[in-house]
């Protein structure tokens, strides 16, 4: 998993706490710190001795998976990517089994922007370390896995075994697996009874009823500044997730190259500072955002419509909003507002 900044995170807990002011419904929350960032629960209308203790399964489930699906440190994952580039059938250990095939779908309806068999170049640009030295890759090797060309799709599964037809095949689900495991723990949580929570990774979350009387409060973090861009206020069930090129990168020569690798160049995408994607499912959300981001200002509707996203906002280098209509009736800009276009997904373009 990758580390990320804890101050997305922070900015949406400020929100979350001024949306918690109210006595009733009393709201627990806990912190804690999983797959390279920190994860926040917040549970409303529970007794403190219920919350607790579903805190803790939460927290022990965050740790498990971190465990698992972990792309670097050893782990089933790191096993499964040292077999692939055999060609031969091997086994498939059980706990990644549930995010192959979604993986995969989700990869080709992205028109493979959101792609986690590019784990070797993400390993050259050295992001598979928690500390990383600004270096840049040997620009050949990047050539060469780029016209290896890596995708899902060279994946072929048969039950308990998979193999790979490419060897550059390496996956890494750092684009995906935060929001598999905010689904799987949001649909825990509603087993054991709780009705209002919303579990935040980092910035990225999914949340479940309201706080009381009123929706949750989502903070959206600003690409080039320490403060929230904007506020959307969520209730029933929504995730909002968010890629930017602020969360893990280096500079040289005061150019910035960050972790979201473009599979088509094998270079940092470039056109976007952030893209903020709302949807039901956390996983969805969490590919679609990482899609989008690469896909930038001029491709980034197509893939929304591939993907079945509506709610869009992605700002892009020169800090111009691009929204799409279901989001422009959302989001609430903090000021000074930046410069908004209002695109649907099937029209022209308006400035607004």
């Amino acid at each position: 998993m990758r580390a990320e900044t804890a101050t997305g995170a922070l900015l949406i807990l400020a929100l979350l706490l001024g949306a918690c002011t109210a006595p009733e419904p009393q709201v627990a929350r806990r912190d804690f710190f999983a797959m390279g960032t920190l994860v926040s629960v917040s549970l409303a209308g529970l007794p403190a001795e219920r919350a607790e203790a579903l805190f803790d399964a939460v927290e022990a489930d965050f740790a498990e998976r971190h465990r698992q699906w972990h792309a670097w440190e050893e782990s089933p994952l790191v096993r499964l990517n040292r077999a692939l580039p055999s060609g031969d059938w091997v086994p498939l250990d059980p706990v990644l089994t549930p995010l192959m095939a979604p993986a995969i779908r989700l990869s080709v309806q992205s028109e493979h922007l959101f792609n986690p068999a590019i784990g070797r170049l993400i390993a050259l640009w050295g992001f598979h370390n928690e500390a990383f030295e600004p270096k840049l890759p040997d620009p050949d090797a990047i050539r060469e896995l780029v016209a290896a060309d890596p995708r899902m799709t060279d994946l072929e599964l048969d039950g308990e075994r998979v193999r790979s037809r490419n060897p550059a095949v390496q996956l890494d689900f750092g684009g995906f697996a935060k929001g598999y495991t905010l689904d799987e723990v949001i649909e825990a949580l509603r087993r054991e009874g709780a009705a209002h929570a919303v579990v935040n990774a980092g910035g990225d979350l999914r949340a479940i009823g309201r706080h009381g009387d009123r929706p949750w409060r989502i903070g959206i973090r600003h690409p080039r500044a320490d403060r929230v861009l904007g506020m959307i206020e969520v209730s029933g069930d929504e995730s909002v997730f968010t890629s930017g090129d602020y969360e893990r990168g280096f500079e040289i020569d005061g150019r910035r190259y960050h972790h979201i690798i473009d599979p088509r160049t094998g270079w940092p995408a470039t056109g976007s500072q952030s893209v903020t994607v709302l949807h039901r499912s956390a996983a969805v959300a969490d590919a679609a955002a990482t899609a989008l981001f690469v896909a930038g200002p001029r491709d980034w509707r197509r893939i929304a419509r591939r993907m079945g996203i509506e709610a869009v906002l992605l700002i892009d280098a020169e800090g111009r909003a691009h929204l799409t209509p279901a989001m422009a009736a959302r989001v609430r800009f903090a000021e000074p507002p930046p410069p908004s276009i209002v695109e649907a997904l099937d029209e022209t373009p308006r400035a607004q």
